[in-house]
């Protein structure tokens, strides 16, 4: 079952959305970006993540970025398609969805992100925790595309 919330906030403080273009397998994508346990492995702005699993609603992860530890519950799963995690950390109820498409098989894969922040901190500070947020999400993207990128490139 999913939540019902599974999607951003579009009344919060700061709403930021993105996406990019990945020139690998849909599910070279999906399951690179699903692990998880793995992300520090790859995205160097995750110091750890603790978790495990399933990779399902309710599931909940702890990790450590940008010096701040999140424990994040997954809202929503639908495999190949759609991720949604959220929950509240340090005052800020954050919410995040990925969504992933591939209308080509043989073509690229567009990845999209949007995130929502809500709570005291935000309302202080919003166009800097927007920057902030913004950052670290152009920045996961471009490291989750040079991945899967160079991953579909390895011959297995």
């Amino acid at each position: 079952m999913n939540a019902p919330h599974a999607t951003v906030d579009e009344n919060a403080p700061v709403v930021v959305r993105l996406e990019t273009t990945v020139r690998a397998p849909l599910a070279t994508v999906w399951a690179l970006h699903t692990d998880i346990a793995r992300w520090a492995d790859w995205n160097t702005g995750i110091d750890s993540v603790a978790y495990d699993g399933p990779l399902a609603p309710g599931s909940t992860f702890r990790w450590l970025t940008h010096g701040l530890e999140i424990t994040s519950t997954l809202l929503q799963v639908v495999p190949g398609a759609r991720i949604v995690w959220g929950g509240p950390a340090h005052g800020i109820d954050g919410v995040h969805v990925w969504t992933f498409e591939q209308p080509d098989p043989e073509g690229p894969v567009t990845v999209r992100t949007e995130e929502s922040w809500a709570g005291a901190p935000v309302e202080e500070r919003p166009a800097e925790l927007e920057a902030m947020l913004r950052q670290s999400l152009e920045q996961w993207l471009d490291l989750l595309k040079a991945r899967a990128e160079a991953d579909a490139a390895t011959p297995a």
